[in-house]
C-alpha cells in the first residue's frame, strides 16, 4: 500500500436523475425521481425533501409532489457509464470499476507525465462535464476505502483529498455509519453503547468490537477506524453476480403474471450473461437466486446451485421457477411487493461448454443466434420458438454471421 494518497474514487452523482437532467434541459434545476413503484434514483432538489433511493413511490410522491417522477431509461444509462469509463481508462489503465456509476483509480504511477494525483482529478473531473455531460466527485486519499468515505463527504460535485497525516483527524468526527459495512442493525446495536462516532469505534478497540459484533465484523469495523485498509485497486476484478429487481406495488399478482415477470427477467439476465465475456465467449451461471420482499417489507431468498454452469435460458427459467413455485405460499399469505432474481457463482464458457454433451451445447448457441436477431434488428417480440417454427431445423451455423 502507498504511502502518498493515489487512489480516486470518482462517483457520479445521481447518476440516473443526472442523465435524465442532462438530457432535457427542462428538468434541470427540478426536482426528478426515476422509477415509479421504488425510487431507483433522484436529483439532489428531491433529495433536499428527504426523498431517498429504495423508498417506495408513494412515500416520494408524498414528501415531494411537485417531482418529475419518470420510468427509467436502462440504455442511456448504460451508454452515459461507457462514455464516463472511456474517460477513466484514458486517465489511468489502473481502473476498478465496482458499479456502473463508480470506480477506483491509482494515479500515482502518473506523477512525471500528468502531474499530482490532485490535478489529475481535477481534469478528470471537468473531462466527464464537458465530454460526457454529467457532475461527477472525486475523492483522493491513501486507501480505498479513504477515497471512498472523501466522495462521499464531498457530494455533490466536489472534491477532496485526504492527506495521510490527516486521515484520523478527517475520518474520526464521522458518524458510524460512514463504516462499511454498517447497516441499521450494526448502527444500532453501537448507538445503544453510546458510540456514534468513528472516533468513538476506534476508542472501543479490537476485542470489545469483536464482542459487541463478532469476529468477522469487529476485525473489520476495528481495522477501517483506525485507517487500515491494505486493498489495491484491481483491475482484474470482474462481476461475481448480475442481478434484476422489480418493484411490483401493492396490487396482489396472481402466479400466472409472477411467472410473466420472472421469465422476463431471466430473458433479460441470461441474454446480459452471453453477451458478458470477452474475445467472443459469454460467461455461465452456476447459482440462481430469488429475492422476494413482502408488503410488511420483510424480505425472503431463495437459491439453487445447478450441477453445471450453464447460459442456457430455458435450464435457468426452469430453475427460477422451481424457487418461485416453492415460495408461494408465503407469496400468498404475505403479499409481494418486489421479485428480485440474480446470477451468481459466474465463469467463462470456455472451460464449461466443453463438458457438455451435443444437445445441451447447441441450445445456448441458438439463444446466441437470437441475440444477435434483436441486436439488429431490434426484435424484442421475437423467440426461440419464432424461430424453430419458421425453420424447425434451424441450427446455429446455418444463420448469418452478421447478424
Amino acid at each position: 500500500m502507498s504511502d502518498a494518497a493515489t487512489i480516486l474514487h470518482a462517483d457520479l452523482d445521481a447518476f440516473y436523475a443526472s442523465v435524465e437532467q442532462r438530457d432535457d434541459r427542462r428538468l434541470r434545476g427540478r426536482p426528478v425521481i426515476v422509477g415509479g413503484g421504488v425510487v431507483l434514483a433522484c436529483s439532489y432538489e428531491a433529495k433536499r425533501r428527504g426523498v431517498r433511493t429504495a423508498m417506495p413511490g408513494r412515500t416520494a410522491r408524498f414528501l415531494c409532489p411537485e417531482a418529475v417522477v419518470l420510468p427509467p431509461r436502462m440504455a442511456a444509462y448504460s451508454e452515459a457509464s461507457r462514455a464516463v469509463f472511456a474517460v477513466f481508462r484514458d486517465t489511468t489503465p489502473l481502473v476498478e470499476g465496482i458499479s456502473i456509476d463508480e470506480a477506483f483509480l491509482e494515479v500515482g504511477g502518473l506523477r512525471r507525465i500528468a502531474g499530482p494525483p490532485l490535478e489529475i482529478a481535477t481534469r478528470l473531473r471537468e473531462r466527464v462535464a464537458h465530454e460526457v455531460g454529467l457532475p461527477i466527485t472525486v475523492g483522493i486519499a491513501r486507501t480505498k476505502f479513504l477515497a471512498k468515505v472523501a466522495s462521499g463527504v464531498a457530494k455533490p460535485d466536489g472534491l477532496l483529498r485526504v492527506p495521510p497525516e490527516a486521515e484520523l483527524a478527517f475520518l474520526h468526527p464521522l458518524p458510524v455509519e460512514r463504516l462499511w459495512g454498517v447497516g441499521r442493525v450494526t448502527a444500532g446495536k453501537l448507538h445503544t453503547l453510546g458510540v456514534r462516532t468513528v472516533g468513538e469505534v476506534a476508542a472501543l478497540g479490537e476485542a470489545s468490537l469483536v464482542s459487541i459484533l463478532g469476529p468477522a465484523g469487529g476485525h473489520h469495523l476495528h481495522a477501517l477506524a483506525v485507517g487500515r485498509d491494505p486493498r489495491r485497486v484491481d483491475t482484474t476484478r470482474r462481476r461475481r453476480s448480475i442481478g434484476s429487481q422489480q418493484a411490483l406495488g401493492r396490487r396482489r399478482r396472481t402466479p400466472e403474471e409472477l411467472d410473466a415477470i420472472l421469465a422476463g427477467t431471466v430473458d433479460r439476465l441470461a441474454r446480459r450473461l452471453r453477451a458478458e465475456g470477452s474475445r467472443g465467449h459469454g460467461r455461465l451461471c452456476r447459482t440462481v437466486v430469488l429475492r422476494l420482499r413482502f408488503a410488511d417489507f420483510t424480505r425472503a431468498t431463495r437459491s439453487h446451485t445447478l450441477a453445471e454452469a450453464t447460459g442456457h435460458t430455458a435450464t435457468l427459467l426452469e430453475a427460477a421457477r422451481e424457487l418461485l413455485r416453492g415460495a408461494l405460499p408465503l407469496v400468498e399469505e404475505q403479499g409481494l411487493t418486489l421479485l428480485g432474481l440474480s446470477f451468481s457463482g459466474l465463469c467463462s464458457d470456455t472451460s464449461a461448454q466443453l463438458a457438455l454433451p451435443f444437445d445441451k451445447a447447441a441450445e445456448p448457441g441458438l439463444d446466441g443466434a437470437l441475440d444477435r436477431v434483436r441486436e439488429r434488428f431490434g426484435a424484442r417480440s421475437v423467440t426461440r420458438g419464432t424461430l424453430l417454427r419458421a425453420d424447425p431445423h434451424l441450427a446455429v451455423p446455418q444463420l448469418p454471421e452478421d447478424l
